[in-house]
């Protein structure tokens, strides 16, 4: 299963972009002072992204309001919420990213010829426990480092 740039690209900025907020426990909340607004320029130098392609991710992640913008001179975009409460599962969601591991297209009565292949489960729950690591993951938390050690081990049935 692989996550596409365009998933990528869009936790990448917005991490860097709640990196920079300075506004502490408020930080993020819309018409906070301290939450300054970040030019896509400055994102994309930062991230070594293109600012075309920037465009595109913030107008999806603004229309899905994790982000708001400010026109005109210093303008640009910081988060409409605090970090906290931004899952990295919106994210992905927001820029359209599917989650899917299976090979199956969508609305497909299967994966072979209209059929179920064997290992159609295991990659079905492989793409849901990757979703629920990401629905569970902050921005905030990969700021502040919290990330190694969150995957858990899946508890094991008993033998029957």
């Amino acid at each position: 299963m692989r996550l596409s740039t365009r998933g990528r690209y869009a936790v990448m900025a917005m991490v860097e972009l709640a990196a920079r907020d300075k506004g502490g426990e408020a930080a993020g909340r819309l018409g906070n002072p301290t939450s300054r607004p970040v030019s896509l320029a400055d994102l994309a130098g930062a991230q070594m992204l293109s600012v075309a392609y920037l465009e595109q991710l913030f107008g999806h992640l603004r229309r899905a309001g994790l982000v708001a913008s400010a026109r005109g001179p210093g303008g640009g975009y910081r988060l409409a919420r605090p970090a906290e409460e931004i899952a990295i599962a919106a994210i992905v969601d927001a820029v359209d990213e599917p989650l899917r591991a299976t090979r199956c297209e969508e609305g497909s009565p299967g994966c072979l010829a209209g059929q179920k292949c064997l290992t159609h489960d295991l990659w079905e729950e492989l793409g849901e426990q990757i979703r629920l690591f990401l629905a569970h993951l902050t921005l905030a938390d990969i700021v502040a480092g919290r990330i190694a050690g969150r995957a858990n081990v899946p508890r094991m049935q008993a033998a029957e």
